[in-house]
């Protein structure tokens, strides 16, 4: 019991939403992303979650080679979990996003639980000046985009990656994706505990008012009961105050650039261990103790870092 109530902090390095004219913070080359990571895993992390970009642009990069030139580094400079992207970006197929897990086999791997609308064009208001021409067109793009995540895509990734025992994070926005999952774990393609992640706070899913927050975890708790570990994700401004309400909860808590750029009301965080810090701040404010990479490995029954492919 006193091992649960620990709480696991993901940080999410660099994802595929910002783009790189957002912030000069956000980790774009391997070394950056390198040294997001360590540091990162450094201030508390336990599982750090990756996303590659194009060094030259940023663009989101879903090669097995971009993934490469990053990974053994990460694996031999921390003993933290790695969880590597299964959603790439809202524009790629499933085809390709799942190729750098199957080719690394790492402990832990994202999957999204249902296609949703994904619309980043709001950023659009604050952000105006861009240096690459991709970056307005994706945002702009957004307004006629559906994240495709089928029952279909969402079983290829499952099937894909379950022979070489990597566990999932279970992206979830919104109410019907902790279903859709719990129909996966009816059919025996998913086998608890299950890592739940909800997110808040992304146009096209679910709101970030706490009373949002509560209804994704009184869904989990009647669909999953015991046999799931929750987590939470608020994006943008939302990130502290759905983490903190989480953690009070027994939740735990995932940062990092990905989902903000934010460590306060208009000031950029300079890095995600900063981000770590602050939400380690407020875990340990309420009583809480973090979790270590080896508790998170136990807790979420992970396979263990000498079983990957990097």
């Amino acid at each position: 019991m006193a091992l649960r109530n620990k709480t696991i902090i993901t940080c999410a390095i660099t994802g595929s939403v910002h783009t790189p004219s957002m912030s000069p913070y956000l980790p774009v080359t391997p070394a950056e992303i390198t040294e997001a990571a360590l540091g990162a895993a450094e201030a508390g992390a336990a599982i750090i979650h990756l996303h590659a970009r194009n060094p030259e642009d940023g663009r989101p990069d879903q090669t097995p080679e971009a993934f490469g030139k990053f990974l053994p580094q990460i694996k031999q400079a921390s003993n933290a979990v790695v969880n590597l992207t299964t959603g790439g970006a809202a524009w790629m197929t499933v085809q390709e996003r799942v190729k750098p897990a199957q080719q690394f086999k790492p402990e832990v791997a994202s999957l999204n639980m249902g296609s949703m609308n994904f619309g980043l064009f709001p950023m659009l208001r604050r952000f105006t000046e861009f240096k690459h021409d991709w970056e307005a067109k994706a945002l702009e793009g957004s307004r006629d985009l559906v994240f495709r995540n089928s029952f279909q895509d969402i079983e290829f990734v499952l099937t894909t990656l379950g022979d070489a025992g990597t566990r999932f994070e279970f992206e979830c926005y919104d109410t019907s994706h902790l279903y859709n999952l719990a129909h996966f774990l009816e059919r025996g393609l998913v086998k608890p505990p299950l890592f739940v992640q909800t997110v808040f706070g992304i146009l096209g899913g679910i709101g970030p008012h706490p009373d949002d927050v509560m209804h994704m975890k009184r869904t989990a708790d009647r669909l999953f009961g015991k046999h799931y570990r929750w987590s939470v994700l608020g994006a943008g401004r939302n990130q502290l105050p759905v983490a903190a309400m989480a953690a009070a909860m027994g939740g735990n808590v995932r940062v990092g650039l990905e989902d903000s750029l934010w460590i306060g009301a208009g000031k950029l965080a300079e890095s995600n261990a900063a981000q770590v810090r602050k939400v380690r701040q407020i875990i340990e404010g309420l009583g809480l103790e973090v979790a270590t990479p080896d508790e998170a490995r136990e807790i979420l029954e992970l396979k263990g870092g000498d079983r990957v492919e990097f």
